[in-house]
């Protein structure tokens, strides 16, 4: 391959398709189309972005994190506290929430340098306990464990006020999205986001090309880390609330699994990860409250087991297959 079509291939990996195009317009008409489902909506658009930052680190990096609700807990609690003691304006807000959860990725950077995989997981994990823990003593600023409450937005851009309904919350959540997918996908499909694919796939490699891998790592993560605040801060956003919850291990257990659904490594696993994912687990759990979790662990191993390809052909499942030398088994 020469080295001028190199360019041309990560040009062509970020050019916009017709179908993207209905795709994203389809979703920014759902909460008016489907008024009646616009709660939900905004709650897969949130799970969606969140799912796309951890992507960003574990897709196109190769660092597996389970303390990725750090970054998301820090943007909702920042934008929440912001709105209620300095200005309720949402887009405002929304920065400042990015802006700590970026520092905050930025600080927690440096714990991923050394390392094994297992003492990354283990750091990361450590990260999210110790903000939890901190959120909770802090009860005279955060609310502790009841939780940050009389938080009042203002109107989107000064007209949309956040209805009960959820359609404005859902269109807001909805363009963020967009706008932080759009700014992902020129990130993962520059000269810079192959170099982290390089990485991934061989870290030593990549460091006898002359690749500076510390460095390259610190920035994935610091930037994985300002979409994980910008998807906490929608959250304390469009519910006028911010609790130990976003803290919580099983949100970052739950992104993990909507990855699992979805895949790794494109920007489009995280957002049908999240459609599936919510969309199942809001119709299973009206059917079995109590049970929901168990049916959603069974796809899950189910998806393992035959394959995400062939999950969706079922007929697939018992046919015959190749043995090594080419012939039918």
């Amino acid at each position: 391959m020469s080295a001028d079509s190199k360019p041309n291939i990560l040009l062509a990996a970020r050019r916009w398709r017709w179908w993207e195009v209905v795709l994203w317009a389809a979703a920014l008409a759902s909460p008016w189309a489907l008024s009646g489902h616009a709660l939900i909506i905004n709650e897969i658009a949130i799970v969606a972005l969140f799912a796309l930052s951890l992507d960003l680190i574990l897709g196109y990096t190769g660092i597996v994190s389970l303390g990725h609700a750090a970054f998301f807990g820090m943007g909702a609690y920042s934008a929440a506290l912001f709105a209620k003691h300095i200005n309720p304006d949402p887009l405002v807000g929304m920065a400042v929430g990015i802006g700590t959860a970026t520092v905050l990725g930025a600080i927690c950077s440096v714990t991923i340098q050394r390392g094994t995989d297992l003492t990354r997981l283990m750091v990361t994990l450590g990260v999210g306990l110790i903000l939890m823990e901190l959120a909770n003593k802090l009860d005279w600023l955060t609310g502790g464990a009841d939780g940050l409450q009389g938080v009042m937005m203002g109107p989107v851009l000064g007209r949309f006020e956040f209805d009960l309904y959820g359609q404005v919350a859902a269109w807001y959540s909805i363009s963020i999205l967009l706008l932080v997918f759009v700014l992902a996908r020129r990130f993962v499909g520059s000269p810079f986001g192959a170099t982290l694919k390089a990485i991934r796939d061989n870290r030593l490699r990549a460091m006898a090309i002359g690749i500076p891998v510390a460095s390259r790592l610190a920035v994935a993560y610091t930037v994985a880390a300002a979409a994980a605040g910008a998807a906490g801060a929608l959250l304390a956003q469009t519910t006028g609330f911010a609790s130990l919850d976003v803290f919580e291990f099983h949100r970052s257990a739950d992104v993990m699994l909507v990855l699992v659904i979805g895949g790794v490594g494109w920007l489009y696993g995280g957002v049908a990860g999240a459609l599936i994912f919510k969309l199942m687990q809001d119709f299973i759990s009206s059917i079995t409250p109590q049970y929901w979790t168990f049916w959603i662990g069974l796809f899950l191993v189910v998806l393992v087991l035959v394959g995400r390809e062939r999950l969706v052909r079922p007929w697939t499942w018992f046919g015959s297959k190749k043995n090594k030398t080419g012939g039918a088994a």
